[in-house]
């Protein structure tokens, strides 16, 4: 079983690449924190912030055009996905990314602006 969930915040606004069959995927980078704690003998063990690449099609990417931006709290169920390129110089690089499967909006800000609540996308859209 390939399942990943993650609870974070959106690093940067999402990047949405659309394709000419109208398909469209967000890519954006999602932070995780880890709160620090001390230790039974006193030792202090800091925060850890883990930064995460999500890729979101399927009609998910449009709900993070419109909704999703810097600093947005998300909460994401998706599978872990490793893929190889090669870089210029020709050696083989390694990059691990999330592909989403469900997204939840957390917590915004209440205002005049805010976006309703978003259900999840219909239908197979390409990824």
């Amino acid at each position: 079983m390939n399942k990943v969930f993650l609870r974070g915040n959106v690093g940067a606004d999402p990047k949405i690449t659309t394709f000419q069959n109208g398909g469209k995927v967000a890519q954006f980078t999602l932070a995780t924190t880890e709160r620090g704690f001390k230790t039974k003998e006193g030792k202090e063990v800091p925060e850890k912030t883990t930064w995460h690449n999500i890729i979101a099609g399927r009609g998910w990417a449009d709900v993070c055009e419109k909704y999703v931006t810097k600093g947005s709290p998300l909460l994401i169920e998706g599978k872990i996905n490793v893929r190889k390129y090669q870089n210029n110089a020709g050696q083989d690089c390694y990059v691990t990314e999330i592909i989403v499967e469900t997204l939840e909006l957390l917590g915004s800000k209440k205002s005049e602006n805010s976006p309703a609540p978003v259900d999840g996308p219909s239908g197979d859209l390409p990824l």
